[in-house]
């Protein structure tokens, strides 16, 4: 009924630029709160950043002064800007969105787009 599908993950260098976006669409009220997280192989899904509908943002640590995190609400698609990339940020990076329809408020995660930074 809901689906996020990412879309922008590649190869790139260190110290370039990659943009993400995450389309949601289906049975949509709104969607107060959108982020995206990461996941290195070995390791467990972090936050990287999250939005909200009015447009706060929060970072974690690590990727602050370099990744801006955006959203369109009309279009219901958010945004994360990566900029000055490094290895350690390669990682399968996930859309999650909490979205309202009527009564009901659920969690939903997108499948994943590969961000590969190597040279």
């Amino acid at each position: 009924q809901v689906q996020l599908v990412e879309s922008g993950g590649e190869l790139v260098q260190p110290g370039g630029s990659l943009r993400l976006s995450c389309a949601a669409s289906g049975r949509i009220f709104s969607i107060p709160l959108m982020g995206w997280y990461r996941q290195a192989p070995g390791k467990q899904r972090e936050l990287v950043a999250t939005i909200t509908s009015g447009g706060s943002t929060n970072y974690v640590d690590y990727v602050k002064g370099r990744f801006t995190i955006s959203r369109d609400n009309a279009k219901n698609t958010v945004y994360l800007q990566m900029n000055s990339l490094k290895p350690e940020d390669t990682a399968v990076y996930y859309c999650n969105a909490l979205i309202l329809y009527g009564s009901k408020a659920e969690n939903y995660w997108g499948p994943g787009t590969q961000v590969t930074v190597s040279s």
